[in-house]
Order: structure tokens, then sequence, then C-alpha cells
């Protein structure tokens, strides 16, 4: 999938998490809030995701990757917190709880919508 392609789907997955997870709200608008935080949900997760999951190595291992799911998470908060001040839309979580399962939300959306958007190369 193209950079555009991936963009599309993260924020079709986002707006999905928006809709079913309480405690998770767009912010700036129902279509920008989505967009926003998805353009920057790839700039963390190219940048910042990698290096934290090295650091919790040790803690991933002992949890049986669990501990996946709390980076995930933390991700989606830094995106949400970021697009807001960056952009002036984007998601506004209220707890860590919700942030977990917003990420589960928007992994899940993404695995089903993915390959219908995705184009065979």
């Amino acid at each position: 999938m193209g950079f555009f392609a991936t963009w599309l789907v993260t924020s079709i997955a986002t707006a999905a998490a928006i809709a079913f997870v309480p405690g998770i709200e767009a912010v700036g608008g129902s279509y920008m809030g989505p967009i926003m935080c998805a353009l920057v949900l790839a700039l963390v997760n190219a940048i910042i995701k990698p290096i934290a999951e090295v650091l919790s190595l040790p803690i991933t291992i002992l949890t049986l990757g669990v501990f996946c799911l709390v980076i995930n998470a933390f991700m989606l908060e830094i995106a949400g917190s970021l697009s807001v001040d960056l952009f002036g839309s984007g998601i506004s979580i209220d707890s860590f709880g919700s942030a977990i399962i917003g990420s589960i939300v928007i992994s899940l959306a993404t695995m089903v919508i993915g390959p219908i958007v995705g184009d065979d190369e």
C-alpha cells in the first residue's frame, strides 16, 4: 500500500475508534480529527515507536508480548496530543484505558480494511 492508502485506512480506523470507544473524541471536526491524527500517528509510529520497542524489549519478553498493547496505547496518546497541538484537530483521549481499547480497535480495523483498500504489487 502506498502512503495515501495507508493514511486513508488509518483515518477510517481512527474514526471507528472514535465511534466505538467511550473516552475518545474528535477535536476540530469529525472528519479532520481522524485525518490529522492518522497523519501524526504514522509519523509517531515511524520515529518514536521503534525506539520504545527496543527500550521495552525486556518487559515485553517478560509479559510475552502483552506490553506491546501498552506501547501502542502510548503512541496513540502521543499522536492525539501532537495532532491537536500542531494542527488544532485530532483526538482527545480521556484515560489510558480508553487509549488501550482504542489502539486495539485501530489495529483490528486496519487489519480488516487494509486488504480491501490495498493494492497488490
